[in-house]
């Protein structure tokens, strides 16, 4: 069974592998010590987000239009964080989406499905059981069997357990957030909007290329 984890012990976690520098008015924090990427030659940015946060949603359309024009050198990742049993749910339909090879084709209309059940209080539609989850992957084309397999898989299990460490690593209490390059974070609060948010991570991934 997943375990709740709490801000609160997440915040611990955060302390003890990360801290951060900030200029004034950059928009950013600097990450002591950078993170490795998985990808050495390319700039990575990871978005941390979660299905049932409003702010992540109203991201994401932007988000979307914005990494379709990311330069061929920069690497994209999504991974969900985990602050509690909920968001570990939703994180499961995530990595078996992910498992499955099918993320592009549920993850705007997951997203749909878990703000319009959460904002309208409906406990039916949160997708925070595995049969909704079944049903919801069904309706876009994924076999029972499929899901079953993909949703209990060694693969899945593995990246959930890792899930929480991996926010730790990089200081994460909040989504959505952006980390460029394993060195910078920027998130709303710290950029001042969605779309400052976007300009900035354009900036470091320009500043980390001419690096490279």
């Amino acid at each position: 069974m997943l375990k709740k984890l709490t801000q609160a012990s997440l915040l611990i976690f955060s302390i003890a592998f990360t801290s951060f520098a900030q200029a004034e008015g950059s928009g950013y924090q600097t990450l002591s010590p950078a993170q490795p990427t998985q990808h050495t030659n390319k700039v990575e940015v990871i978005e941390f987000f979660w299905y049932g946060c409003p702010h992540c949603y109203d991201l994401e359309p932007l988000l979307q239009k914005w990494v379709k024009n990311l330069p061929a050198n920069v690497e994209f990742i999504r991974q969900p964080a985990v602050f509690s049993e909920l968001w570990g749910k939703h994180a499961r339909a995530y990595f078996t989406a992910e498992s499955l090879g099918v993320v592009e084709k549920i993850h705007t209309d997951f997203f749909n499905q878990v703000q319009a059940a959460l904002q309208s209080h409906d406990a039916s539609g949160k997708m925070d059981t595995e049969a909704e989850q079944q049903k919801f992957f069904v309706e876009h084309g994924v076999t029972e069997a499929a899901f079953k397999e993909a949703y209990s898989s060694f693969a899945v299990d593995s990246k959930m357990r890792q899930a929480p460490a991996i926010a730790a690593r990089y200081g994460i209490t909040g989504v959505p957030a952006l980390i460029i390059n394993g060195k910078y974070v920027t998130n709303g609060p710290l950029a001042g909007s969605h779309e400052k948010m976007l300009e900035i991570a354009d900036q470091l991934i320009k500043q980390e290329s001419e690096k490279k």
